[in-house]
């Protein structure tokens, strides 16, 4: 039973750190802000709206984004490969 809640209590663990702040690498190469050298962000996605779509009102058929934010100076990071949690 002890097996049981251990293993409970990791996945909760796991779970907790799977949101929020985080390393990042894209292409095998980790993620690092260019401003201040942190490595810890926050992740977001943004779409990438073009004047034609937006003009027919169709905004939904452009591609998106993800973003990263650096947690220290805020700096923002575009990608359109998404970054994998490390």
């Amino acid at each position: 039973m002890s097996d049981f809640i251990e293993g409970l209590k990791k996945g909760a663990k796991a779970i907790k750190e799977s949101f929020g702040p985080s390393r990042y690498e894209v292409a095998n190469i980790k993620v690092i802000c260019p401003h201040c050298k942190n490595d810890i962000f926050e992740d977001g996605s943004a779409q990438l709206n073009t004047a034609g779509a937006t003009f027919l009102n169709l905004d939904w058929l452009n591609k998106s984004a993800t973003i990263l934010i650096c947690t220290n100076c805020g700096l923002i990071q575009w990608f359109m490969e998404s970054p994998e949690k490390i």
